[in-house]
C-alpha cells in the first residue's frame, strides 16, 4: 500500500492548510503568519491574503498541487497553506476567569485522532462555546495540522488551553466554581434533560477507553445520549456536538429565565 507523503517540517511554528482554516487564521491573527504557499488555481479565493502578504514582504511561494501535497503531507490542502509562529495558548488561570462569567468549555481527555479533535473544535465554535482544553495529545503536543484543517476555522474562534494533567486542571476549575460534566455511555444524566447550573466544562474521552478514572472521579455528572440501541455508541466527535448543543441550549434557557444573555467574547481570550 502506498503511504501518504509526510509533511515537511515548518520553519519554526505551525502549519495551517485548507482554505477556510488558512483564511480564518489570516482573519484572526495575521501578524503571526510568516509565509504563504499557494497553488495558482487557488489564488482568486486567497487574493486578500496574497495582497496583504505582498504588502508586508512576506515570503509567498506559488507551487504546484503536488508540491503543496508534499509540503502538507496530505492532498486535503485545498491549494493553500500558511506557516505561523507557534500558537498562543491561554493559561488555566485565564481559563478560570473566562468561565467565571457563565462560560462553557469542552475538554478532550486523550482524544488523539486529529479528525475527531478538529470535529470537536468545529462544533464548539459553531455552538458558541468559549474555550477548549486539550489534554495530552499524541503524537502532537498541541494541535495537529489535520485537526486545524478539519476544524474549518473553528480553532481560531475558541480560547485554547493545553495541559499535561487534565485531571489536575479540571480539579482547579472545579474548585473555582465550574461544574464538570463527563460524556459517558450509560451515564446517570440524560442529555435531553441537561440543565445549566453555572460555568461548565464538558469532558469527552478517549475514542475506545472513554474517560480516564481520575477524570471520571471529578465529574459532577456523567451525561449520556439515548439511542435506538442498534450500535453501542456514537463517534466522539458526533457525541460532543450533540452534547454541546444541549448544553448551550440549557445555558440559553437558564440565562433567559434570569433576564440575561450569554456574554459576548472575542475569540482566543477572555
Amino acid at each position: 500500500m502506498k503511504r501518504p507523503p509526510r509533511p515537511a517540517p515548518p520553519e519554526a511554528g505551525e502549519l495551517v492548510y485548507g482554505l477556510r482554516a488558512a483564511l480564518a487564521t489570516f482573519a484572526a491573527r495575521p501578524e503571526e503568519i510568516t509565509s504563504v504557499q499557494v497553488d495558482p488555481s487557488t489564488s482568486r479565493e486567497a487574493d486578500a491574503l496574497l495582497r496583504w502578504a505582498a504588502s508586508r514582504e512576506l515570503r509567498v511561494s506559488r507551487v504546484t498541487t503536488r508540491e503543496l501535497t508534499a509540503r502538507c503531507g496530505t492532498d486535503l490542502h485545498e491549494g493553500l497553506c500558511v506557516t505561523t509562529r507557534p500558537r498562543r495558548w491561554i493559561t488555566p488561570n485565564a481559563l478560570s476567569a473566562l468561565l467565571r462569567a457563565d462560560g462553557l468549555a469542552v475538554a478532550l481527555d486523550r482524544v488523539r485522532n486529529p479528525y475527531n479533535v478538529g470535529s470537536i473544535l468545529r462544533s464548539a465554535a459553531f455552538f458558541g462555546v468559549d474555550a477548549a482544553i486539550l489534554g495530552a495529545q499524541a503524537p502532537h503536543p498541541a494541535l495537529a495540522p489535520m485537526a486545524t484543517r478539519v476544524a474549518e476555522g473553528g480553532a481560531e474562534q475558541l480560547s485554547l488551553c493545553r495541559t499535561t494533567d487534565l485531571a489536575d486542571t479540571l480539579a482547579r476549575l472545579r474548585a473555582a466554581g465550574a461544574r464538570v460534566l463527563g460524556a459517558e455511555a450509560g451515564g446517570d444524566t440524560p442529555h435531553a434533560g441537561l440543565s445549566y447550573e453555572g460555568p461548565s466544562v464538558l469532558v469527552v474521552g478517549h475514542e475506545r477507553e472513554g474517560l480516564s478514572p481520575r477524570v471520571r472521579a471529578l465529574c459532577d455528572a456523567r451525561v449520556s445520549i439515548a439511542g435506538a440501541g442498534r450500535v453501542e455508541s456514537l463517534n466522539v466527535g458526533v457525541a460532543a456536538g450533540v452534547l454541546l448543543s444541549a448544553l448551550v441550549d440549557a445555558r440559553a434557557r437558564a440565562l433567559k429565565a434570569r433576564g440575561r444573555t450569554a456574554p459576548a467574547r472575542s475569540p482566543r481570550g477572555p
